[in-house]
């Protein structure tokens, strides 16, 4: 039955398989990035850390590549601009109550969702999926929804009650566009940080200043 007798199938029904598969491959795509480790590829545990570009990785994986950086790893290119300890954060994850981890499916007989995330937002209860926008405190490493730093607007940690700025806020797993922006900002904060290592102690040029004084 079908294109015959002067038929014409519509277009819905030529292209609606391949617009289905390509969907499913997107979404479990993005679920990924929230459930497995940008280096290794194993599945995240604690303790989680985020780099300034706001991937997530586990921190033992970053040490092994930090240990030695010249053995061959399929994912490399996610942790080139991680120089040592000092550009990761160990985050602060709320655990999601309705995860159930590995026992949720240990028969292989029920739905996995994968968009059950391991971690919700503290204060608004979000669940840390791919489906929100998600971001991390530079200053303590608390996870946050980005609905709720826009919502309830303070200058101190909902959850830890440090103070922070604007500045300490990355985005986790943000578009490339988000994701060149915070490149940008790596980029210009560790120039900052070299122009001041070279430069001397505030100490030193009044003794040279007034070394010189006495000179003339």
């Amino acid at each position: 039955m079908g294109c015959d007798g002067g038929t014409i199938p519509k277009r819905h029904e030529l292209v609606k398989g391949p617009k289905k598969v390509e969907k499913v491959d997107k979404n479990a795509e993005l679920a990924a990035k929230w459930k497995y480790c940008a280096l290794s590829q194993e599945k995240l545990r604690r303790p989680i850390v985020s780099c300034e570009l706001g991937r997530l990785y586990n921190k033992d994986a970053i040490i092994e590549y930090l240990l030695d950086k010249s053995a061959e790893r399929p994912n490399a290119e996610a942790v080139t601009h991680i120089r040592g300890i000092k550009d990761i954060k160990e985050l602060n994850l709320t655990d999601n109550p309705a995860w159930e981890g590995e026992r949720r499916n240990t028969k292989g007989d029920r739905y996995e969702d994968i968009h059950c995330g391991m971690f919700i937002c503290p204060v608004v209860g979000l669940e840390m999926n791919g489906k929100h926008r998600f971001c991390y405190l530079q200053t303590c490493g608390c996870v946050f929804s980005d609905r709720a730093l826009k919502e309830v607007k303070t200058e101190i940690c909902h959850k830890c009650g440090d103070p922070f700025k604007d500045e300490d806020i990355v985005v986790l797993n943000g578009t490339k566009e988000e994701v060149q922006k915070l490149k940008e900002k790596m980029e210009e904060k560790r120039v900052k940080a070299k122009t001041k290592q070279s430069s001397p102690p505030p100490y030193l040029i009044f003794f040279f200043c007034n070394f010189s004084f006495f000179v003339h």
